[in-house]
């Protein structure tokens, strides 16, 4: 009657197979877990290696070799003086208008409590940011032209902007694994990401008159350039370098991110409020979605 089970005490090649395909399972599961893997409570305790973010080095050659093809065009450099200006206060107050170490851990601080806002808890551990680039550096605009293709029914402004500056950031987190329990293991995760290049056009479409809530629109288009550079290491004891699957998740995501949001509408003083123009958008937006 033993011979109806699996199991017996007389070995069987069945027994044979099972127990070598169940070692064969137990053997991968330790290899990831305990090589790959990093099941500890401290995960930032188990790797020394933080990435270092970008410095000024090449900066203004890259922003050389990003005007060459500008040509003889209207100038736009009082306006890019202007929106310098503008950005250095907004890098000012992000610091709380202090200089040196002490401004920029305000600014990491910032950073990473906005990173652990919007964080996914159920796949990614805490985000601990390292070090921050604000960069010095500003968008330059170029080429203005009206667009007189526009369906609009006053024609649209367009501009050409670069941007290449020394931003970056540093980070290190945990890719949360909840199988076959909840946080089973994680898989430690370091990265750099720094801005290479960013590339292109600008439309202002100026408000029309019988709008309840006159704005100014700012587009920009999706086919825009957007240049990152990563570095990143994955993994407890052995670590995988500059995964290129890695780059192109991230580089696709915050590319999608920032095409979600590359409409902005300025209020006019005077003509409008804020929560009227948010109405007017919601209404805008309702319409299009009956169309």
């Amino acid at each position: 009657m033993g011979a109806n089970y699996i199991f017996s005490l007389q070995p069987t090649f069945t027994q044979g197979l099972v127990l070598g395909q169940l070692s064969i399972l137990a053997v991968l599961v330790l290899i990831l877990k305990y090589l790959f893997l990093d099941s500890t409570q401290y995960p930032f305790e188990t790797s020394t290696y933080h990435p270092q973010v970008g410095s000024d080095h090449s900066l203004h050659q890259r922003q050389a070799m990003s005007h060459v093809d500008e040509g003889d065009v209207e100038s736009a450099e009082w306006f890019n003086g202007l929106l310098r200006q503008v950005i250095e206060i907004y890098r000012s107050r992000l610091r709380d208008d202090l200089p040196g170490f002490e401004g920029d851990e305000i600014a990491r601080k910032r950073i990473e409590d906005f990173a652990n806002k919007v964080r996914p808890p159920g796949f990614l551990d805490y985000v601990k940011i390292h070090s921050v680039n604000l960069g010095t550096s500003a968008p330059r605009l170029f080429n203005a032209r009206i667009n007189h293709k526009s369906t609009q029914l006053i024609p649209e402004t367009e501009f050409d902007v670069s941007y290449v500056d020394t931003i970056s950031l540093s980070l290190s987190t945990s890719y949360l694994f909840n199988y076959p329990m909840p946080s089973f293991a994680r898989l430690p995760v370091s990265l750099s990401i720094s801005l290479s290049k960013f590339r292109s056009s600008i439309q202002l479409t100026p408000p029309t008159s019988n709008s309840a809530a006159p704005v100014l629109t700012i587009t920009i288009p999706p086919d825009f350039t957007l240049d990152l550079t990563t570095t990143s290491l994955m993994g407890s004891r052995a670590k995988l370098a500059n995964v290129p699957k890695l780059h192109e998740l991230i580089q696709h995501q915050v590319r999608r991110i920032f095409a979600a949001r590359a409409t902005w509408k300025v209020v006019l003083p005077g003509l409008a409020s804020v929560t009227e123009a948010r109405a007017e958008v919601q209404k805008e937006m309702k319409d299009h979605d009956v169309y």
